[in-house]
């Protein structure tokens, strides 16, 4: 399990090491700071070991403190900060950059789709973006699927983890 959680750590540096020079290229437009929370849904969901090293990490905050209100992460505090900035999933590393990612129309047709938080849209319209100025959707997930599959044998389908549930564990009033 060691092994596991120190794949997932390496992956992490390497995406905020690119995700660090992407908010670098675009601090510009970039409005996300402490306490800007509204790309923090609730129900999101990752893999079993990200859901695991958030566990390994925060066992105290799971399960002696509060979950953030319904409507928004869990792992929220009241002031709209991450309670778990420094073990946070994938997902959280890349919101707020220009992404862009492939979606296939047919088998013969491929089209690039671009998105961006409405609160960082000022600016270059990002279709005017060169793609590496982008964060491109895909490479990185296929990667973290696989340290998933060396993590545990469950199928693809079943080894997503809601956040909140991962306060469920404890009785709450």
């Amino acid at each position: 399990m060691e092994k596991a959680f120190a794949e997932l750590q390496k992956f992490y540096d390497g995406v905020n090491n690119l995700t660090s020079a992407l908010n670098q290229r675009h601090q510009h437009r970039l409005k996300c700071k402490a306490g800007c929370f509204s790309c923090c849904v609730d129900n999101i969901t990752v893999f079993e070991i990200e859901a695991e090293n958030i566990k390994l990490h925060y066992h105290h905050l799971i399960e002696n403190e509060q979950p953030h209100p319904q409507g928004y992460c869990a792992f929220l505090n009241e002031n709209g900060e991450c309670r778990i900035y420094e073990h946070r999933p994938y997902v959280c590393r890349t919101q707020g950059l220009p992404l862009r990612w492939i979606e296939e129309i047919n088998e013969e047709e491929l089209i690039e789709m671009r998105d961006i938080c409405p609160l960082n849209e000022e600016g270059e319209p990002i279709v005017n973006l060169k793609a590496e100025d982008c964060w491109t959707i895909g490479p990185f997930e296929e990667k973290l699927a696989m340290i998933q599959k060396n993590f545990s044998d469950k199928p693809m389908g079943e080894n997503r983890v809601r956040l909140r549930d991962l306060f469920k564990r404890v009785n709450r009033p």
